[in-house]
């Protein structure tokens, strides 16, 4: 319902249209990061300007250039947070699932329901589907790029689950965890199951999520748990 690790990247790596613009040597960078502390404002432009491009451009239109002037920011600026377009538009798209929480309304069915609504509803907007299509489909081609949306969007956004799965054992709703490793397996299941069947229905099959669907949904959820299914 998906901290990404950036990696080494060569002198000119792949979303780069400019290497004239190549950001700054090493020490040139840790000298100007010691003086002049990264700006979270810049950091909120550059990113919303980057989901713009890319539902205007698609991917394979979309320049660090582009970026960089809609943002208002210069390509160094840029390049000395992102060194490549991949990196950029994943962590622009993460940025997006970060406004996912979830909620402890006094029942796992409540929990289950505002959740699943609350990523309905996120992707549902117009610049939330044509980044993670524009993804999706170069992640296939791309082994790199996919491990990096696991990293950085998909297994991130997996603390919905634990965090719900916690709430409802402390409620007495579920029974403790018998160990780590089946826990972990079994949260990896629920994330997919719900993830997969929302992003389906919205993203492949274009059908609305309505109240009514997210209910009969959470329905099938806690089928193997009676004593839930009507809560």
């Amino acid at each position: 319902m998906p901290a990404p690790q950036s990696p080494v990247t060569p002198a000119c790596p792949a979303g780069r249209e400019d290497p004239a613009q190549a950001p700054e040597s090493p020490d040139s960078t840790t000298a100007r990061a010691k003086g002049r502390p990264r700006s979270a404002a810049a950091d909120t432009a550059i990113l919303d300007a980057t989901r713009e491009a890319l539902a205007e451009l698609g991917w394979g239109g979309l320049t660090m250039g582009h970026v960089a002037t809609r943002a208002k920011v210069a390509k160094t600026t840029l390049y000395r947070r992102w060194p490549s377009k991949n990196e950029l538009v994943v962590d622009a798209v993460a940025s997006l699932f970060d406004e996912l929480v979830m909620p402890d309304l006094g029942s796992l069915r409540a929990d289950i329901e505002a959740v699943v609504a609350q990523f309905a509803d996120l992707l549902a907007r117009p610049e939330t589907q044509a980044a993670l299509l524009a993804l999706f489909a170069e992640g296939t081609r791309d082994r790199q790029l996919r491990r990096r949306i696991r990293e950085a969007i998909v297994d991130p956004q997996k603390r919905l689950v634990r965090q719900g799965r916690a709430a409802a054992q402390a409620r007495g709703e579920l029974a403790p965890d018998g160990d780590e490793t089946t826990a972990a397996e079994e949260i990896d299941i629920i994330f997919d199951t719900i993830a997969g069947t929302v992003e389906h229905r919205v993203l492949v099959s274009g059908e609305p999520i309505t109240t009514e669907w997210i209910r009969r949904f959470t329905d099938l959820l806690l089928g193997p748990f009676p004593h839930l299914a009507e809560g």
